[in-house]
């Protein structure tokens, strides 16, 4: 850890604080400024902001998980560039109701998913408002970014992992019950894409999104960059366990109810046609890989179900 010595104060004792309970993923702070440190390839950055009953309730996970979601979250969009973390900077808004210990332990969440993805914590800010805000901006490099506007028609389409876990546990509260322990962890610590997404853009992969917006608003925004329609079969999707026992409280077909979810931080990736490797993704990065459709020449985005078209729309962050 390499740091400026802070001034007298009660914020700068916040962040002494901090420093001393994340120090061994914690960059050169102190400054108002942060050298980012190099890489290989390209720089890649991005911004994500998670707000109290926006994106999450403090009744539902703990100041720990809150700063582990929004991490998580930010680093996913690391992962669908194919991108390695370097750093990242957290900017914390806490409410007049919080105590020191609820910061600290928001950044602990913070460091846990730096330890388990790479990167440093490279600073931030604090401040005071009226409910919890956490905004993450993510630091990495790539040697070939992949981007959204790549998918050609004629490439296939697979995702990461399991669908619908988030959403199952939102569903479950909303309802008064609680959440099995898979679905609740599938919302409280999501795990961003990181080495997955690395090995795709490596194996060739033409566009990439993280499914954050569900998985019906994230199809159609690579739809419209790649100028090509996506067609995707809702029978093939990956389902999370924690769907089955919560999607009949919507009435709906656990494999809808998924994909109508959101915030699974999965990555939807188009693949050459010729591309048939998806044993090689789970065994290198540990991460299953499913093919659930293939871009179209009609724009849009194109569902079916039991071989009957449905609407899948994009997934609302408030709660």
């Amino acid at each position: 850890m390499n740091t400026t010595p802070l001034g007298p104060g009660q914020e700068f004792d916040r962040i002494r604080s901090i420093a001393t309970a994340v120090q061994d993923i914690l960059g050169p702070i102190g400054n108002d400024t942060a050298a980012v440190p190099s890489g290989d390839g390209q720089l890649v950055v991005s911004t994500d902001a998670s707000v109290e009953n926006v994106h999450f309730r403090r009744d539902w996970i703990t100041p720990e998980e809150i700063g582990w979601r929004a991490t998580a979250s930010a680093l996913s969009d690391l992962a669908a560039a194919g991108a390695t973390a370097t750093g990242i900077t957290v900017a914390v808004v806490s409410p007049p109701d919080a105590h020191d210990a609820d910061l600290v332990h928001l950044m602990q969440g913070v460091a846990g998913v730096l330890r388990a993805n790479g990167g440093l914590l490279l600073g931030g800010d604090l401040s005071a408002g009226p409910v919890w805000m956490v905004a993450v901006t993510v630091f990495g490099h790539a040697d070939r970014p992949v981007l959204r506007s790549g998918a050609a028609v004629g490439n296939r389409l697979w995702v990461t992992g399991v669908l619908g876990g988030a959403r199952a546990a939102v569903a479950s509260w909303m309802h008064g019950i609680v959440p099995s322990a898979p679905a609740r962890l599938a919302f409280a610590r999501p795990q961003p894409r990181l080495a997955a997404g690395r090995w795709l853009a490596k194996h060739g992969a033409t566009a990439m999104i993280d499914i954050s917006d569900g998985l019906g608003g994230d199809a159609a925004h690579l739809a419209a960059a790649s100028v090509a329609g996506v067609s995707l079969v809702l029978d093939a999707l990956p389902v999370h366990p924690g769907v089955i026992p919560v999607a009949p409280l919507l009435k709906q077909a656990p494999a809808l109810f998924a994909a109508l979810g959101g915030e699974d931080y999965e990555l939807l990736v188009a693949m050459p046609a010729d591309w048939n490797d998806p044993s090689g993704c789970e065994a290198e990065t540990g991460v299953r890989l499913t093919l659930v459709g293939e871009m179209v020449d009609t724009p849009g985005t194109h569902f079916t179900l039991h071989a009957e078209p449905v609407v899948v729309i994009g997934f609302s962050h408030r709660i």
